[in-house]
């Protein structure tokens, strides 16, 4: 569910983009989207989180592990890519599925699907400290208008400071931190090979770590009897379409379109959320839903927009028609 496209992506095509390319798109949206609904219905099921994660990193990491088998993908030999991989498993996977799916069984699916979306907002500070990346002003102004939303969104009250429980609220922020912390790894520490390749193992460990939660704290075994059947269809969906499928599509149109426009399916992921939730579970969309929504995506796209772009904006904004400076007149 997160959206990270790292340098391991091939060169985008130079042919025009397709119809097929455009469904893809809103296919990946559709599946990634999706997802926090599932998760709801597996936690509502009674699924303890760890077991369903595991479960449904078990389906997708079959479905990766056929297709790079069919695909004769080489396996890289260094020992300490596998190390790399481990981590991305921890940050990009494991860690933030098991929080989205705790603090889903507290709040809304929709909640979760726009509280995990400012990733892009998180990456930027990250990206500065790591990667020495400039913080750009429509930077700086994305990721503030970003957390306002978000804080819309949480219900952030400084009256009532200390005497509201947030605290699936800020779970559900730590995932999106995961997410942009794995992205940034990844940009670092991951090159030069074939993007199939990460996305199975992230998945396989992930599905280790958590399988091993599973075992620790919530007798996966004893567990899985008492399953009802719209359980383990958020399973099998989470795990064909969330966590495999949704792999496939992500690394086709990284081919085609290249990590940029890929990337802009972080867009989807809330609106798919939102509106899954209230179709299908009758989730209330309120006033202050739709405004931080607004404003968390509105902040991810300035964060998105070059630098060049936002300063030619910027000059038009100062100047008139023929170029020249605006006084504005005094009251």
């Amino acid at each position: 569910m997160s959206v990270n496209p790292t340098n391991t992506a091939p060169p985008p095509s130079t042919t025009a983009s397709t119809r097929a390319d455009w469904l893809l798109f809103v296919l990946l949206g559709f599946f990634w989207g999706s997802s926090y609904l599932f998760i709801k219905i597996g936690v509502d099921a009674g699924i303890a989180p760890f077991t369903l994660v595991a479960l449904r990193l078990l389906v997708g990491a079959l479905l990766l592990a056929t297709v790079v088998f069919a695909a004769r993908e080489k396996l890289p030999r260094d020992p300490r890519t596998y190390g790399h991989f481990i981590v991305l498993g921890i940050l990009s996977v494991s860690l933030p599925f098991v929080l989205i799916t705790v603090a889903e069984q507290s709040v809304d699916s929709a909640l979760a699907a726009i509280l995990t979306a400012p990733v892009p907002l998180f990456v930027i500070p990250i990206a500065a400290v790591v990667l020495h990346e400039r913080i750009t002003p429509n930077k700086v102004l994305g990721v503030l208008v970003g957390l306002v939303g978000v804080a819309i969104l949480v219900g952030f009250d400084p009256a009532t400071l200390g005497q509201t429980d947030l605290t699936p609220q800020l779970i559900l922020l730590a995932a999106a931190f995961s997410y942009a912390m794995g992205g940034v790894y990844a940009r670092r520490f991951v090159h030069g090979l074939r993007p199939m390749i990460p996305a199975l193992f992230q998945v396989t460990f992930a599905m280790i770590i958590a399988g091993t939660g599973a075992f620790l704290f919530e007798n996966p075994i004893g567990h899985l009897a008492g399953i009802p059947p719209e359980g383990w269809f958020s399973v099998i969906w989470l795990g064909l379409l969330g966590s495999g499928m949704a792999y496939l599509l992500f690394y086709r149109l990284l081919g085609a379109w290249g990590p940029t426009r890929t990337s802009l399916v972080a867009y989807l992921l809330p609106i798919w959320g939102i509106a899954l939730g209230w179709i299908v579970l009758g989730e209330q969309i309120g006033p202050g839903i739709i405004l931080g929504t607004a404003l968390v995506i509105g902040g991810i796209a300035l964060v998105n927009v070059k630098r060049q772009t936002f300063t030619d904006w910027l000059n038009r904004r100062r100047t008139g028609p023929e170029g020249e400076t605006q006084v504005k007149p005094a009251p």
